[in-house]
């Protein structure tokens, strides 16, 4: 039975963080399943709107070679991302990683075989600060 990862994100205004976070998901499991929060997820989860609207996103992510398949992620709990994706290596960013949220998450899937691998974000990239930059006035 091969492995299934699942590599969820908002992945607005794509960037190198993005991609390189997806290379190295691929490097977890045999197929790989990123799921793209959706426009409404995003706004509960961050109080803001995306810059690029969801199937934008959706079809960005598809593109990528490392992705087998890009589906649809309206969930904050990632329990409920397994229950209809059925994955066995969740991918995480390294933000999560000894917190209250990341232990309770890795108690619940763990307890249904699933393993949790944690990726450190791109240092000099988000999609937040991109965001920011966009933003600032020109002097």
């Amino acid at each position: 039975m091969p492995t299934i990862g699942y590599a969820p994100g908002a992945y607005d205004m794509f960037h190198i963080g993005h991609l390189r976070i997806l290379q190295r998901a691929r490097s977890t499991c045999d197929r790989l399943i990123a799921g793209v929060a959706t426009d409404e997820m995003i706004l509960r989860a961050k109080a803001r709107h995306p810059v690029v609207p969801f199937e934008e996103r959706l079809e960005i992510v598809a593109s990528i070679r490392h992705v087998d398949k890009a589906v649809a992620d309206p969930y904050t709990d990632k329990f409920l991302s397994w229950r209809r994706i059925g994955f066995h290596v969740l991918i995480k960013g390294d933000d999560w990683k000894d917190t209250e949220r990341g232990a309770d998450l890795e108690g619940r899937l763990g307890a249904v075989g699933v393993r949790i691998v944690y990726f450190p974000y791109t240092e000099h990239v988000s999609s937040t600060s991109l965001r920011d930059r966009v933003s600032v006035p020109e002097l």
